[in-house]
């Protein structure tokens, strides 16, 4: 109990007589650290005699707790009387500009994006939101792909726990989730969202990715009504200039189908790399909605008819500023999102 009387008594003093911030986290780590007096002397209530053991431990702890306060008060004093002589010390000139605040930017895809909501806005469409993640059914069943379906593996999906239950392929689902909540009325929308696919990463390919779906529903819509869409949105998107071309395809979901693609600049040195050498790259898969949708979006096949497409808003900026590497989106380096 002497022992514990003497620390008390010198480090208490010692405490006193520290100046300034560095000397008292000195006297902290000497009494406090790792193998500091304080703990050093807790660690030998073992050996103290048993009747004495108790009041020996309470002393302890009593000590420890009385230094440490007296350390945090000392401390903050400390802290403030620095403060204090460095407002009365130091000069501060208020007529220095200010250091500038850096200004975030919108990621390229995200300005992308809004190009495409702006342009469709002009052209009656609205923006509808739909779900990340889907139900096997709605997915795939719904839109002319039942079970066991071989256009399935034209999307490598990420499946979730939950059976039935995945993360969405592309934004098509949202067509059935519009035209369940607006049927009978025509519809005139565009889908925007993430889509998820297992795929292999390379220049031209992601896991996830941005996708905008379009939808319009109603009675007397053609294929002339489709190639007129989506020509002016390409001309509006890219320029007058730019070359645009129409081929057939296949999708389950539309019939008859067709991709759209644009030309890639011929002078940029990766361009036969990115478009396999055909001088196209594909922007837009599209076509008539197929009869079965219709029908289970609720519109009578006899009646209604309409027009899909989707695009990759990555693929399109890519265009609209030669990038050459879709990676480049999502690795996050500032270097590339600066230039935005």
């Amino acid at each position: 109990m002497s022992d514990l009387s003497e620390l008390e008594s010198r480090a208490s003093a010692e405490l006193a007589a520290s100046a300034d911030e560095g000397a008292l986290r000195a006297w902290n780590t000497k009494y406090f650290g790792k193998d500091g007096e304080i703990p050093t002397a807790l660690k030998r209530v073992g050996s103290v005699p048993p009747d004495e053991r108790k009041s020996y431990g309470q002393n302890a702890n009593r000590i420890k707790e009385a230094l440490s306060t007296a350390y945090n008060a000392a401390l903050s004093s400390a802290k403030e009387r620095a403060l204090e002589q460095s407002l009365a010390t130091e000069k501060l000139d208020v007529s220095l500009p200010g250091r500038p605040t850096p200004r975030g930017r919108l990621h390229p895809s995200t300005r992308t994006l809004r190009l495409i909501y702006s342009i469709f806005a002009d052209m009656g469409f609205q923006v509808y939101r739909s779900r990340d993640v889907e139900d096997d059914e709605t997915n795939f069943g719904l839109l002319n792909m039942p079970l066991h379906h071989p256009a399935r593996d034209m999307w490598d999906t990420f499946h979730t726990t939950t059976p039935g239950v995945l993360l969405r392929t592309h934004t098509s689902p949202g067509q059935i989730h519009v035209m369940r909540e607006l049927c009978p009325s025509p519809i005139r929308v565009i889908l925007p969202g993430m889509c998820y696919r297992y795929e292999q990463i390379t220049p031209r390919s992601e896991i996830m990715f941005h996708q905008v779906e379009g939808l319009a529903v109603g009675r007397g819509i053609s294929m002339t009504d489709l190639k007129g869409t989506v020509i002016a949105f390409a001309r509006r998107l890219f320029g007058e200039e730019r070359q645009i071309r129409i081929r057939s395809s296949y999708f389950p979901f539309t019939e008859p189908s067709i991709e759209v693609d644009i030309d890639w600049p011929k002078e940029d040195p990766n361009a036969d790399r990115l478009t396999k050498g055909t001088g196209w790259l594909e922007i837009m898969g599209a076509g008539m909605v197929h009869p079965t949708v219709l029908r289970n979006g609720g519109y009578n096949p006899a009646e209604f008819s309409g027009f899909a497409f989707g695009m990759g808003p990555e693929r399109i900026t890519m265009l609209r500023h030669a990038i050459d590497d879709i990676r480049q989106f999502w690795a996050n380096d500032l270097r590339f999102l600066r230039q935005f």
